[in-house]
């Protein structure tokens, strides 16, 4: 589309198991810390496996959301609230041009609020009646409980886009948001993607023998992308959000612009609900790499998916290298904040552009020795390249045969 208008991104904010502001995430990457506690409650659970996920500490932050809102949140929705706020404050915009028709969502999640799915329906099959079921449950847990309550909360009028493609979510919350504002109907987008962490995500996955448990007494060294003795994911929760403008927008009134998407691409597999696909998946990329109008030889760093399962990340190896081949560093984020579902893509893209800017690409956490089934690609490891980046790509991956790819260049300061 050659009249595409330009997109850029003017602001940040983001919830994680290693930090909850720009800075103290950008030190956690360069110390390589991990977010991955022991869950002892989870030894209370027949039959579960795994014991170990990734919890953001938000104590206290709630109080922060007037209760004329906050009443229809879930955790899920109060992280990404905490997140957008932050990120419509970086970004300088003003508050009443967002609450207009000039400023859209896209916001994803894999779900509504699990844990409140469970306790109202539980206490609905348990007592057989609707005595004590609260109004606002149905708010919390519908699956856009996140774009709508960030829209509510900021009063925004234009383009609504609520994804809810699984680990997808905010990587597509962030491209749909890019194609409204580069089609022209809207100047500015509130996008990104969240999830809160409960046991029935990790449950889920732990029935289909994808999680981690060989190293429920060592969580720290747990999840291992790509490495020799990885044994599953590690299931987390977070919230990353990024306002998109256009960049005449941006320009005109001055704003501090982070990074421009210059392309976005997402496909099915069509061949398996669960199983990854290398061909799609590369397709995916070389479809996101044309519409940004650039080629593979010029990314300087991608970030991976890279779940730390057996088939994920042996299929993502193969679409990478096909597309990449063995030189271009390679980075994947899990391994120090576990799989935060929804809210990967968000993240992951947020953390590309600090890394870019800030002149380092992190390692990839527990990468000890990687699989040599795998083709080779140029992993990161041990610690981080002194080494900033201008052009990177994002790569996510879902249930459901989906795929997404971002291709974001960093604007160096």
């Amino acid at each position: 589309m050659a009249d595409k208008l330009r997109v850029v991104v003017t602001g940040m904010g983001m919830r994680t198991p290693i930090g909850n502001t720009l800075k103290d995430v950008a030190e956690a990457l360069k110390a390589g810390k991990s977010g991955i506690p022991y869950m002892p409650d989870w030894e209370q659970i027949d039959r579960m496996r795994t014991k170990v996920a990734g919890v953001c500490d938000i104590a206290g932050e709630e109080a922060s959301i007037s209760r004329t809102f906050r009443r229809s949140m879930g955790r899920v929705a109060t992280l990404a609230t905490l997140a957008a706020i932050d990120a419509v404050d970086d970004s300088g915009i003003n508050k009443g041009e967002i609450a207009s028709p000039a400023c859209g969502v896209s916001f994803g999640s894999t779900a509504g609020s699990t844990s409140e799915q469970v306790v109202q329906m539980g206490r609905m099959i348990q007592n057989q009646s609707l005595a004590g079921l609260p109004s606002s449950a149905y708010l919390k847990c519908m699956s856009h409980t996140c774009a709508g309550n960030l829209a509510t909360l900021f009063h925004c009028r234009g383009p609504f886009i609520a994804s809810c493609v699984a680990c997808a979510s905010g990587s597509q919350g962030i491209g749909f948001g890019y194609e409204a504002i580069s089609r022209g109907k809207a100047p500015i987008m509130v996008t990104g993607g969240a999830e809160e962490m409960y046991f029935m995500h990790a449950a889920i996955f732990d029935v289909l023998m994808a999680t981690s448990s060989t190293y429920n007494g060592r969580p720290h060294e747990t999840p291992r992308p790509f490495d020799a003795a990885r044994d599953g994911l590690v299931v987390s929760e977070g919230a990353g959000c990024l306002m998109l403008e256009e960049y005449e927008h941006a320009r005109h009134r001055g704003a501090n612009i982070y990074a421009e998407i210059l392309g976005y691409w997402t496909n099915s597999s069509g061949m398996h609900l669960t199983d990854s696909d290398p061909q799609s998946m590369e397709e995916c990329m070389r479809a996101a790499l044309k519409d940004a109008g650039v080629n593979a030889e010029d990314i300087e760093h991608v970030s991976a998916h890279a779940t730390a399962t057996d088939s994920g990340d042996t299929a993502e190896a193969i679409a990478t290298h096909r597309v990449f081949g063995p030189k271009v560093p390679v980075t994947a984020l899990k391994g120090n904040t576990g799989h935060t579902l929804g809210a990967s893509g968000a993240i992951e893209a947020i953390a590309s552009i600090l890394m870019g800017r800030e002149g380092f690409m992190s390692h990839t956490l527990n990468l000890a020795e990687p699989d040599p089934e795998l083709p080779p690609l140029n992993h990161i490891m041990k610690g981080p390249l002194d080494r900033g980046f201008s052009l990177g790509v994002i790569n996510n991956f879902a249930f459901g045969g989906v795929n997404t790819s971002l291709v974001i260049r960093n604007f160096l300061p």
